[in-house]
């Protein structure tokens, strides 16, 4: 088949999502695999050129992945005209910088979430973009899981009849650093830097909500620094003046019109007794469902067993028994590789693609109308975003 070269400039692949998801599990193997098939034929190869501060760092990821280009000069990147599409997975506190940088050079954009650390920020970056007329895209991850893949399945099948609530438990123990070695890097704890658990993490929930269960209306939030004190990656204290939990209720209108409740919690500061580190429980008329990162497991309404009160006895019924594994029905590669490959049909092919910047941005309204609702102690709706 006939190739065609992509150019693409990544900035911030010296990150753990930047390094792992988006290089070596995305474009390293997407180039191993002889590129993405167009709707011609032809295949797209990219090849990127590593862009980062560290230049010695980048230097070693470029050569573990045989990967010719890497350098520390963002500015000459954006200067070659060669390179059609920029991808960045760096601070979420320059990137609303980066990617009007890389606009003004004439670049498609591809980012990691959130867009901005701010709604009007990131309202802006959208409107430069929507000017400019470039292709532009926010990174949606958990859409491309197996296990949410297969409760759109059963939510594009009708299993759930009218759906009524969806509750999502996400989150594990993260060590403070002190008895054990921290295993996430110690500016999520901190507000300066852009950490925050609210921030970090309903910006997946916003697009998880919108897309598989209904459309956002209104939240109401907690959040809490259950952990004040942490160590630093130099075995340093440091005061945690981030949120490490957020304990979130959220009104949603259901596809059908219907409202459905979501309850959402998000925590580094719990430990884990259930299937997966984050697990997504929907309940509806007809059936429910209960998914993690892979697995899903359904239960529906003709099957529903008779559960009995008795406190006086222990219980009998085995729960995790009665329900049915969703079965392989198809080959699921990485999310976001999937991602990737559908972004860069959109630049070459045109090809249609939904999670656009202003989805990112929808991400970051979230964020806020929460710390809203966190402050105010109170409800606050979520109204239509308008960019």
């Amino acid at each position: 088949m006939p190739t065609r070269r992509l150019g693409l400039i990544m900035h911030g692949i010296t990150g753990r999502m930047g390094l792992n998801q988006h290089l070596v599990r995305s474009i390293v193997a997407i180039r191993e695999q002889g590129g993405v098939v167009l709707a011609n034929g032809d295949r797209a190869l990219p090849d990127p050129i590593l862009i980062g501060r560290d230049g010695e760092k980048v230097a070693a990821i470029a050569r573990a992945h045989g990967i010719a280009r890497h350098g520390t000069d963002l500015a000459a990147a954006l200067a070659n005209p060669d390179d059609i599409l920029f991808f960045d997975a760096g601070t979420t506190q320059m990137r609303p910088q980066l990617l009007a940088q890389a606009i003004a050079a004439g670049k498609h954009v591809y980012c990691e979430k959130p867009i901005a650390t701010s709604l009007g920020e990131a309202l802006e970056i959208c409107r430069i973009a929507r000017a400019a007329g470039v292709k532009h895209g926010a990174v949606q991850d958990k859409l491309f899981l197996p296990g949410l893949r297969k409760l759109d399945l059963l939510r594009r099948a009708g299993f759930f009849g009218r759906m009524l609530a969806v509750r999502i438990e996400f989150g594990y123990w993260v060590f403070e650093g002190d008895l054990q070695p921290i295993q996430r890097p110690s500016w999520n704890y901190r507000a300066e830097d852009g950490g925050g658990i609210v921030l970090d993490m309903l910006c997946h929930w916003r697009y998880v909500l919108d897309n598989l269960f209904g459309d956002v209306q209104s939240v109401s939030c907690l959040g809490a620094t259950h952990i004040p004190e942490r160590w630093d990656e130099a075995g340093k204290p440091y005061a945690a003046t981030a949120d490490d939990a957020c304990y979130a209720t959220f009104q949603l209108k259901g596809h059908g019109g219907e409202p459905v409740i979501a309850q959402v919690n998000s925590s580094w500061a719990t430990r884990v007794r259930r299937d997966d580190l984050v697990t997504f429980h929907v309940d509806g008329t007809h059936g429910s469902a209960v998914a993690g990162l892979t697995d899903c497991h359904v239960q529906p309404r003709v099957a529903t067993p008779r559960p009995v009160w008795n406190p006086d006895v222990r219980q009998a019924m085995a729960f995790r028994d009665q329900w049915q594994p969703v079965p392989e029905s198809q080959p699921y590669d990485n999310g976001f590789k999937l991602q990737w490959e559908a972004f860069i049909r959109h630049v070459l092919d045109d090809a249609p693609y939904r999670w656009d910047l202003v989805e990112g941005a929808k991400g970051v309204q979230l964020v806020e109308s929460a710390l809203q609702s966190w402050r105010e102690r109170r409800w606050v709706d979520v109204p239509a975003l308008n960019v």
